[in-house]
C-alpha cells in the first residue's frame, strides 16, 4: 500500500508512526513546502521517501494534514491527480468551507473529511507521538457522499488507531469545536499576551509561574501559523463563543466589585461540574 502524507507535522508524522506499526510493508511518501521538514521526517523514519504532488497516480490513501487555509486550495489538485479507488482524508479543524468547496468536484467521492481531536502545543516532525490517536474521537462529515468501499477502508484504519468515530453534519462541527477548542486557543494566548505586557521582566514571570499558569497557558505554544487560517474559517462562531466568555467575564469582574464573594463561590461551584464532563478526556486532547 503507497500512504501519501502531505504536511509532516505533529498530526502527519503521528498517523505515519501509526501506520509503520500497524502496516510495516506500507511504503509512506512525505510531501511539504518545507524541505527542512521532510529531510527530519526521512531521519526520523517517519517516511520513507521524499515526493511531490507528480507521484501522487501511485497513492492508494493520502492524509492530508496542512493548515486549512493551504487545505482548501491544496485538495482540488489532490484529488484532481489521485486515481480512482484512492482514499484522500484530511485532518483539518474546520469542516464547512472545505466541504462546501469540494461538493461539485468530480472526485467527491473518494474524499472524506475528517477532524481527529488530537493534539499537542507543538509543531513539526520531531512532535509526532506514537499512539496519538489512542482513545481520542475522530469528527467525520458528509460520509455519505463518499464512496462506500473507500468509507470502510478509513474506518478500518481510524479503528485500529483506537480511534472513537463520531457522525457530524459540517455546521454542527464548527459550532461545537469553537467552543471547546478555539476558544480555549484564544484565551490562552490572550492570557499569555496579558502577562507578557504587564510583566516586562521575563524574569518575574518564570520565577512565580506555577503549574496552574503554565498548565492554562500552554496551548499559547501553539503555532500562529496554524490557528489564524482556523478563526478566520469559524469567525462567526468563534465571534458568538467570544461574546459569551466576555459576557462571563464582565459578570465575574462585576461579583468582585460588589464584594460578592458568596456570588463568586456559587458560580465557581456550579462550575466545578466540569470536573465529572472530563472525566477520562486525555490531557492532550485539543
Amino acid at each position: 500500500m503507497n500512504i501519501f502524507i502531505i504536511g509532516i507535522g505533529l498530526i502527519g508524522g503521528s498517523f505515519a508512526k501509526d501506520v509503520k506499526r500497524h502496516y510495516p510493508d506500507a511504503m509512506i511518501y512525505g510531501v511539504d513546502e518545507n524541505p527542512q521538514h521532510l529531510e527530519e521526517a526521512l531521519s526520523l523514519n517517519l517516511i520513507d521517501k521524499k515526493s511531490s504532488y507528480a507521484e501522487l497516480q501511485l497513492a492508494d490513501m493520502v492524509a492530508v494534514t496542512i493548515p486549512v487555509d493551504v487545505l482548501v486550495r491544496e485538495l482540488p489538485k489532490i484529488l484532481d491527480a489521485v486515481h480512482d479507488d484512492c482514499l484522500v482524508f484530511d485532518a483539518g479543524s474546520t469542516k464547512s468551507l472545505v466541504c462546501k468547496m469540494l461538493k461539485d468536484h468530480p472526485k467527491r467521492r473518494n474524499f472524506l473529511a475528517c477532524h481527529p481531536i488530537a493534539g499537542t502545543e507543538f509543531s513539526g516532525p520531531s512532535a509526532a507521538i506514537e499512539d496519538l490517536f489512542q482513545g481520542k474521537t475522530i469528527i467525520i462529515c458528509e460520509v455519505e457522499k463518499m464512496a462506500f468501499k473507500l468509507q470502510e477502508k478509513a474506518l478500518k484504519i481510524f479503528q485500529q488507531f483506537g480511534m472513537r468515530i463520531r457522525y457530524m453534519n459540517p455546521e454542527a462541527h464548527d459550532k461545537h469545536i469553537a467552543y471547546v477548542s478555539h476558544l480555549s486557543h484564544i484565551s490562552s494566548f490572550m492570557l499569555g499576551k496579558t502577562v507578557i505586557d504587564k510583566e516586562k521582566n521575563e524574569r518575574d514571570i518564570f520565577d512565580m509561574a506555577g503549574s496552574g499558569f503554565e498548565s492554562t497557558v500552554r496551548l499559547a505554544k501553539s503555532s500562529p501559523a496554524m490557528w489564524t487560517p482556523i478563526f478566520e474559517q469559524n469567525k462567526d462562531n468563534v465571534l458568538e463563543t467570544l461574546e459569551e466568555y466576555i459576557q462571563n467575564l464582565e459578570a465575574f469582574k462585576q461579583l468582585l466589585l460588589k464584594e460578592d464573594y458568596k456570588g463568586i463561590f456559587t458560580e465557581m461551584n456550579n462550575t466545578n461540574k466540569i470536573k465529572e464532563i472530563l472525566k477520562g478526556i486525555p490531557l492532550n486532547k485539543q
